[in-house]
């Protein structure tokens, strides 16, 4: 896929780092890109417009058409609001990317309700409410590509960092959401996956150019998922230093869930206690 001409793609958080990387990507390929960002400091706190302005004027300075678009989406009523708000920009939407995000560590005895849940609104709540507003548009129009942002960090427990309790939570609450709304786009025309990509940007306490690790490495990966040539929903793109993976979770083959999971059996607290290694250790063929 190496032509956008024609397509509009409204990207979060997009005024810097990877979100910047993708609009920049998908813009040099001849989409449209909407820049959304609140302009938050490290912690997701604060605002400050010129953020997504500057954003698309670097893009417009390179021939890249590109608008910022002042919207928050840290509660429901922003998210819809920006959707309209791209709607009328671009005229049409043709791919929606949720990287709006931020990495905060409390440890468990530490995390507070506030920032639980202000972490939930931008990570979790809002791909949702992003997603169920731009969905009758993609709908009518029988076609519409939604991509969204989960972590390796909550995925593999042997990459989880303490403190990040709140984070994983978020980004593994993505897993289902992308999960059940590829099913639910599939007759539509409507592809969603997840990205989970890594790159040195303020969130690591990086200032300029990293030497690895950058954005822009990740960027192909997420613009394909936006693109026509992804057809394929349900998807989890691992991506880092220009390498990609693609994962989700398969049923083995056999299995009749949830009557007959082919795992060993067990009666009583006791024979799991027994069995606990062969339950633990029990592969199945995939399907």
């Amino acid at each position: 896929m190496d032509d956008f001409r024609g397509q509009v793609v409204l990207i979060t958080g997009a005024g810097r780092g990877l979100g910047y990387a993708y609009a920049r990507c998908a813009g040099a390929l001849g989409a449209t890109v909407l820049i959304q960002d609140a302009g938050a400091d490290v912690d997701g706190n604060g605002a400050d417009a010129r953020v997504a302005q500057q954003a698309a004027e670097r893009l417009r300075s390179e021939g890249i058409n590109a608008f910022a678009i002042a919207a928050r989406i840290d509660h429901r009523s922003g998210c819809p609001a920006l959707i309209a708000e791209a709607l009328h920009t671009g005229g049409r939407l043709d791919a929606l990317i949720h990287n709006a995000g931020w990495v905060h560590y409390q440890r468990v005895e530490q995390v507070d309700e506030a920032s639980f849940d202000h972490m939930m609104a931008v990570a979790a709540k809002a791909p949702l409410w992003l997603a169920q507003a731009a969905w009758p548009a993609m709908s009518a129009a029988g076609y519409g590509r939604i991509v969204m942002t989960t972590s390796c960090r909550a995925i593999y427990p042997q990459y989880v960092h303490q403190g990040l309790a709140a984070y994983a939570a978020a980004k593994m609450a993505v897993v289902g959401l992308v999960n059940v709304l590829a099913a639910e786009g599939e007759p539509e025309g409507i592809v969603v996956n997840a990205v989970s990509p890594v790159a040195k940007t303020r969130m690591w306490g990086i200032d300029g150019d990293p030497h690895e690790l950058q954005p822009e490495l990740v960027a192909p990966g997420v613009v394909f998922l936006a693109s026509p040539a992804c057809t394929e929903g349900g998807w989890i793109l691992r991506a880092a230093n220009g390498q990609f993976h693609a994962t989700r979770n398969v049923e083995a083959g056999g299995v009749d869930y949830p009557r007959d999971l082919r795992g060993p059996r067990a009666a009583t607290p006791g024979e799991v206690a027994a069995n606990w290694h062969a339950i633990a250790s029990a592969t199945v063929e995939p399907r």
